[in-house]
């Protein structure tokens, strides 16, 4: 960056923390207020969207008891593409993808539909999506949905530009807690990822939101969405939430092998990275804006790749608590390794709205159980921290925040002995990663999804116009009579 360039930087800068002190000087009040509402806007949506995923999954692992898989899985991911794909492609072209790129291209002045419509729409088609088979996250929409409500409530308060971003990134990050219950982690992630900023007015507005969205998060599951799963008691108040609870024990000797992992999963990490966006890219070239067709197609052969498959891979949000909990030899962990590789790249390509961070937590915790249970052959030594270590190191390598990845994957566990290993894997992925691409995976696919949303609102404008246009040559047909004839 030349040195004109800079001063304007830092001359942005300055004035855009000027004006939010200003903000929170005279309508403070306001602000705190909005603070809480898009925690709790951030919250709703995320346990909503985990609430409806599992309602989907249940239903459909109950329909596989008494129905075979090979008529089950693709008939429910054909419809459930239909239906996802119908929504976007009618209501809110923007909800299609990951959501995190459109999250990232705003705060980077890019122009993209920022608002409860598309939140909404994402929360229905994602939840569709994702509970018909597809084999992608909910963090990715969630992202997306508190942004949106975060979009919203800077709109009511009648910030200024400074303060939107802050709050949007802030609401990016409050998804991110609901999802993962790690408030540390969506902190990070907004700094980090999305907003590139660690100025203390920045801080203080973004600590605040993702911490309210985790607690909104916890008392919400607490009350009646899912009583199990949160880190509040009614009685006994808010607890330490763990996912898992490891035996760990971190040797000198790991930091060795630890380093080895992270330049295994660095490689495949970015092996793919690129494999992700040559299914987007092909997908938009092959099926060019038969979106709604696009994901019948790809749910309906998703759904016939998984039923030829043993009955592990049928529920593909348990192949997680498989791999995290050790229950997994060699060869299951390779074959959830290459399962997940090829079908969410697959199911990427479609354009449906889910994201990356599950599929990566699991690819990169598969890699780390198989190298672990191949160390324990070779040398007898045995790791306990690998499977943590590979799930963290695979999202720093692709998504290129390694604080970020540290602290998802410690939130799985929250013993803090395992931050040690899971740093080590982190920081050696990310470096070796960067060697072949200094941009994350998100960052090469706004282009691809930003374009491919321009083209779906284009063609629904183009509709809405036609349709008015013959609106319009009706109505003037029948309220003008016809010319008389006077050859008659």
């Amino acid at each position: 960056m030349s040195k004109p360039d800079e001063i304007k930087v830092s001359r942005y800068l300055a004035n855009s923390s000027e004006s939010i002190r200003r903000l929170l000087r005279q309508r403070w009040l306001i602000v705190v207020i909005a603070l809480v509402l898009t925690g709790l806007g951030a919250a709703l949506t995320g346990v909503l969207f985990k609430t409806g995923v599992q309602a989907l999954d249940d239903w459909r692992l109950s329909l596989l008891k008494t129905i075979p898989a090979w008529i089950v899985l693709p008939i429910m991911g054909a419809t459930g593409g239909f239906i996802s794909g119908s929504l976007i492609s009618r209501i809110a072209p923007a909800a299609g993808g990951s959501g995190v790129t459109h999250i990232m291209a705003y705060l980077r002045h890019r122009a993209v539909p920022m608002s409860l419509k598309v939140g909404l729409t994402k929360l229905v088609a994602g939840i569709v999506a994702i509970g018909s088979g597809f084999p992608l996250g909910p963090e990715g929409p969630s992202v997306q949905m508190g942004g949106s409500v975060a979009w919203q409530m800077a709109r009511w308060l009648k910030a200024p530009v400074a303060f939107r971003r802050v709050i949007v990134a802030a609401g990016g990050g409050a998804g991110i807690a609901a999802i993962f219950s790690a408030p540390i982690g969506g902190f990070i992630y907004s700094i980090e990822e999305l907003l590139n900023s660690a100025r203390p007015v920045v801080l203080l507005l973004v600590v605040v939101t993702t911490f309210w969205a985790d607690t909104w998060a916890d008392v919400l599951q607490a009350i009646g969405f899912d009583r199990s799963a949160g880190g509040f008691d009614v009685n006994l108040g808010f607890q330490v939430q763990r996912e898992y609870s490891p035996l760990v024990n971190f040797y000198p000797i790991d930091l060795g092998y630890l380093i080895l992992l992270g330049i295994i999963i660095g490689v495949l990490a970015e092996l793919y990275c690129r494999y992700v966006l040559t299914m987007q890219l092909h997908g938009k070239k092959w099926f060019k804006n038969q979106f709604v067709l696009r994901m019948m197609i790809s749910g309906f052969l998703l759904g016939g790749m998984y039923s030829l498959l043993p009955e592990t891979f049928h529920h593909v949000g348990g192949l997680q608590h498989v791999i995290a909990e050790g229950n997994a030899n060699i060869s299951l962990a390779l074959g959830t390794f290459i399962v997940l590789f090829l079908s969410t790249g697959f199911a990427a390509a479609s354009g449906a709205p889910g994201g990356l961070f599950y599929p990566m937590l699991t690819l990169g915790g598969a890699i780390g159980l198989a190298f672990g249970h191949w160390l324990e052959t070779l040398t007898g030594h045995v790791p306990d921290s690998y499977v943590f270590a590979g799930m963290g190191a695979f999202v720093a390598a692709c998504a290129r925040t390694p604080i970020t990845a540290m602290f998802l994957a410690f939130a799985l566990t929250k013993n803090l002995l395992i931050l040690k290993p899971i740093l080590v894997a982190c920081i050696t992925s990310f470096l070796v990663a960067r060697i072949f691409n200094e941009s994350s995976i998100y960052e090469r696919q706004i282009d691809i999804e930003l374009d491919e949303e321009d083209q779906m609102r284009a063609k629904l404008n183009q509709k809405r116009d036609d349709s008015l246009e013959k609106n319009f040559n009706q109505g003037s047909s029948s309220s003008v009579p016809p010319p008389p004839n006077y050859l008659t």
